[in-house]
């Protein structure tokens, strides 16, 4: 009997967390979820610059991953 309470319970909290996540979007509200800055996963050209910039701020063209950084701390 207390196993079958606790299968309930599991399932019952398993429809409360999926139901959570739902929700209804209002036409007005779609123009805003459908922004660049919503994306979960970045453009890749965004990607590209962001990594140019970090290897200029770090001094050398090997500095994401090999060898160490233009500062000389690694």
């Amino acid at each position: 009997m207390i196993a079958s309470r606790r299968v309930l319970l599991a399932a019952l909290a398993a429809v409360v967390a999926a139901c959570g996540g739902c929700a209804v979007v209002q036409p007005w509200e779609r123009g805003t979820l459908a922004k660049p800055s919503m994306a979960t996963v970045q453009p890749p050209h965004e990607t590209a610059q962001k990594l140019r910039t970090y290897n200029a701020k770090e001094g050398g063209a090997a500095a994401t991953g090999v060898g160490g950084g233009g500062c000389g701390c690694n």
